[in-house]
């Protein structure tokens, strides 16, 4: 028997995705009777520039990162994504820092950062943070092995020297809109909790 291939007309993906609820930095989906409910989560890492350390540690740190990736017995995704920043709120508090300079020399140090921030400015750039994700799917109805998996990518990331922490739902809707509204923030057809 042929399956009936139905088409959505909506304009929203989160109309057609199979995400169900976000709550507890973990994104609940409905894989189908087959499947059944599955829950995507997994740790924000906090970027971090090993060229510039000694060689010693960087390379334990890339080691650390083998051994940690080897360990990892389970499908995984590390998505890299860029989210804008403004930074005219940080340009207005360099305003006031230079207003309020008590020296020459400071207030000279104050306009060559402001000066710097108009270079980042106007509609060629875009100023970026770029954030590190580690992002895993497991049966919703395996909530232990969820945060085991959690706790054993924080430490072994640790051991290589990074930072991380368990996704907050805010990060988990950064990751969605970096996906599918091109890193704008969207507050009309967000997925939400039934409260």
């Amino acid at each position: 028997m042929a399956k009936k291939i139905t088409k959505s007309n909506s304009k929203y993906t989160e109309d057609w995705l199979p995400i169900k609820d976000i709550k507890n930095g973990m994104i609940e989906v409905d894989e189908g009777p087959i499947l059944g409910k599955r829950i995507v989560t997994g740790v924000r890492i906090e970027p971090k520039n090993i060229f510039i350390a000694d060689q010693e540690t960087q390379d334990r740190t890339i080691y650390e990162m083998r051994n940690f990736y080897n360990q990892m017995d389970y499908e995984f995704w590390l998505v890299v994504c860029d989210r804008p920043v403004d930074i005219n709120l940080y340009r207005s508090q360099l305003e006031l820092l230079y207003q309020d300079a008590p020296t020459a020399a400071i207030r000279k140090m104050v306009l060559q950062d402001i000066n710097k921030c108009d270079q980042f400015t106007g509609p060629f750039y875009n100023a970026v943070d770029t954030e590190f994700y580690l992002l895993f799917k497991e049966s919703a109805k395996s909530m232990e092995v969820i945060q085991k998996r959690i706790h054993n990518m924080i430490s072994g990331l640790a051991r290589a020297g990074l930072v991380s922490r368990q996704l907050t739902d805010d990060d988990v809707r950064v990751l969605l809109d970096s996906f599918f509204n091109d890193s704008q923030r969207t507050e009309f057809g967000t997925v939400m909790s039934n409260v």
